[in-house]
């Protein structure tokens, strides 16, 4: 299957939505302000690609134009504006990781409002394949079972093959050590597999608590 190819000229929308990232082509209409707001688990990365935006991020304001990048990072407020007034501001934004509540508004100071579960139709690529709330939440506890198994095995995965590259080491045996960091990373590979699975359990379900 050939991959898809999106055009920043002509794309104004979620090009990947998954627990790892939110991708974005974004369309800023002239003048437009967007909210106040915090991601309480991701990243977000802007890129300008046309026209220019002023960024609020931590109480610290710059003004962007086609090339330059910025980063929000969790925790931080920002807000963004679209600078020109009879021109719309291109960007290409991602939001890594991308976890249900996905944005928490700040409308004044530092103030919290309540989480917003956005619904799933909300974003292009994310969906609850019409599945029902009872479906779903058999779906995430048997997510979450399988992460805490899989914790548990990569933990003690984690101590036996600590001990081998120390042996190892102590030893000189550089193949049993690359054998012993392998069998490390190849556990953490499986629990970021769980972990992934239970986000995506988690955002297809969390949103629906609000119908």
């Amino acid at each position: 299957m050939a991959f898809q190819v999106y055009d920043y000229r002509t794309t104004n929308r979620n090009v990947l939505v998954t627990p790892e990232i939110r991708a974005r082509l974004y369309r800023m209409e002239p003048g437009q302000i967007d909210g106040r707001h915090s991601h309480d688990l991701g990243h977000e990365v802007f890129l300008i690609l046309e026209g220019k935006a002023e960024f609020t991020i931590a109480g610290h304001t710059e003004v962007l134009g086609p090339g330059q990048m910025c980063i929000a990072h969790v925790d931080e407020i920002h807000q963004v504006r679209n600078l020109l007034p009879d021109q719309p501001t291109i960007m290409y934004l991602s939001v890594t990781p991308h976890i249900q509540p996905t944005h928490t508004m700040r409308p004044q100071g530092d103030a919290r409002e309540a989480p917003r579960f956005q619904p799933n139709r909300a974003y292009h690529d994310l969906s609850a394949n019409g599945l029902g709330v009872a479906e779903l939440l058999e779906s995430h506890l048997e997510a979450a079972e399988k992460l805490a198994v899989t914790a548990r095995s990569c933990a003690v995965i984690q101590s036996e093959m600590a001990e081998k590259w120390e042996d190892a080491r102590a030893k000189g045996d550089r193949a049993a050590v690359v054998e012993a960091r392998n069998g490390m990373s190849d556990a953490i590979y499986s629990l970021h597999k769980c972990l992934y699975a239970l986000d995506a359990a988690w955002n297809a379900l969390a949103p629906l608590g609000d119908d």
